[in-house]
């Protein structure tokens, strides 16, 4: 589904390709659960619920104004046998409210498709973007912002776990891109950059440490 990045095959002949997403993380953790030991899965087992957060660079063919070559996701994983796609919303409104610091953001929920998945689902955010920069939590505009959805039952069961005992929800977005949305930037390519004007333009120093309690733009 996506352009990406295929490299040679190692002298053992085993045929590797960068990530284009952060999914796979989310196959490792339940994997750790109860896989039988001709799996050949040996890590200590974790027992479900399950909730994580997982972050790291993933990678395609893109370079332009809004993608990069490498960039980062952050995704997260709720399995349980009451999660529902009611907690999923609320997840996704109290990270936006907190990340953007607004005291309200309307969501906006498109059926899509994603191969792990079902139902799968885009979200938009409300906003503002007849000015030069984007305002979430305002206006009558829509951005679509990240992609969720419950876990289809066939990755639940390839995993171990019985999906008619478990049931699970999952998010993903761009790290860089939401950064982008929040401090009125234009391009993603000079996060890269290593330009040290770019760093000093935005305030940015590099001992903060933002928290949702001391506030993430101090």
């Amino acid at each position: 589904m996506h352009d990406t990045f295929f490299m040679a095959p190692s002298p053992d002949g085993v045929k590797r390709v960068l990530r284009t997403h952060t999914s796979p993380v989310q196959i490792r953790v339940m994997q750790k659960t109860n896989m039988p030991p001709e799996a050949g899965y040996v890590a200590q087992p974790i027992d479900p619920p399950i909730r994580v957060v997982m972050p790291g660079r993933t990678y395609r063919h893109d370079s332009d104004q809004t993608h990069t070559p490498m960039f980062h996701q952050v995704e997260g994983l709720v399995i349980d046998k009451s999660a529902h796609i009611g907690q999923l919303r609320w997840v996704l409104e109290e990270f936006l409210k907190a990340f953007f610091e607004v005291d309200n953001v309307t969501l906006r929920f498109r059926p899509s498709f994603f191969p792990f998945t079902e139902p799968s689902m885009e979200v938009d955010v409300q906003c503002d973007r007849s000015g030069a920069e984007v305002k979430i939590g305002e206006g009558s505009d829509w951005l679509e912002i990240l992609g969720c959805g419950m876990v289809h039952p066939n990755v639940l069961r390839h995993c171990g776990l019985d999906p008619d005992v478990y049931q699970g929800f999952a998010w993903g977005m761009g790290i860089d891109r939401i950064a982008m949305l929040k401090y009125g930037m234009n391009d993603l390519r000079a996060f890269f950059d290593a330009d040290k004007r770019w760093l000093d333009h935005y305030g940015f120093r590099p001992l903060d440490l933002p928290t949702l309690f001391g506030g993430l733009s101090s």
